[in-house]
């Protein structure tokens, strides 16, 4: 990303792709099986990973059409979603009351905007859409969103991936499409610095390495997401390979 890019400028850019995104084509992306199983596995390791109980309350960071947070909802106390896409956030809110969801709610917010206290803020791919300044200014207003002894999880694809390696060269076309011209992969150790230097209690993993990219290739393959799920799990345990994993997460606590 361009640093002498104006961040209003790159937000703007962000909007417009991601309005066009949820006029349709998200909506029946995010419905495939392999997407489903996807987003269900990512809810059930939040939980175990942040210590989410029943009552906790969760915002939720660039929350899209909702498909996340509708599946948190049942599990926690409450989930706040907030996305700049008025589209999104229609879609997601129509969503939650035909599910009848009566504690997620979803407005057309950001973290500059959004008030109140939280045990647990998420962010799924959500930090590398932001621009150099935000981001670096992103976990400061992240700290004091939370509750003491709240925790910040964040899943964000990294610098080193060998999968993004391998769709750029076979895949390119697939892989602009599911790309806006200004997102990058993060570097896991430099994101993770700043939010040390946030007053944050860190550690950084990955989570997979083919079942994502797989989900995004053939969203129809149920089967084949859970064997890649599978397989995954046998290398996130090689510590040899980790670096090439495809996207990374920040568990981050605030001292109580």
């Amino acid at each position: 990303m361009c640093m002498a890019d104006p961040d209003h400028s790159v937000l703007a850019r962000e909007l417009e792709y991601h309005e066009r995104l949820y006029s349709g084509f998200a909506q029946r992306h995010f419905a495939r099986p392999a997407v489903r199983a996807l987003r269900a596995h990512l809810v059930g390791h939040i939980v175990k990973v942040a210590g989410a109980g029943p009552s906790a309350r969760v915002l939720s960071l660039g929350c899209g059409i909702g498909d996340t947070e509708l599946l948190l909802a049942p599990r926690v106390g409450s989930v706040t979603g907030v996305d700049l896409s008025r589209k999104a956030v229609q879609q997601a809110t129509e969503d939650a009351a035909r599910a009848g969801l009566g504690n997620v709610r979803f407005f057309e917010a950001s973290l500059e905007t959004v008030a109140g206290e939280f045990d647990l803020v998420i962010a799924v791919f959500f930090l590398h859409h932001l621009p150099d300044a935000m981001l670096a200014a992103a976990p400061a207003r992240i700290h004091e969103r939370l509750a003491p002894g709240g925790v910040f999880y964040s899943l964000d694809p990294s610098r080193y991936r060998l999968s993004g390696a391998v769709g750029r060269l076979l895949f390119p076309a697939l892989m602009r499409r599911y790309q806006t011209p200004d997102e990058r992969e993060l570097d896991p150790r430099g994101t993770e610095e700043l939010f040390r230097r946030a007053g944050f209690e860190c550690r950084t993993s990955f989570y997979d390495f083919v079942s994502s990219p797989l989900a995004g290739l053939l969203p129809g393959w149920r089967f084949g997401y859970r064997m890649a799920r599978a397989l995954d799990e046998i290398l996130l345990r090689a510590p040899l390979v980790q670096r090439l994993g495809s996207n990374f997460e920040i568990i981050a606590r605030k001292p109580s």
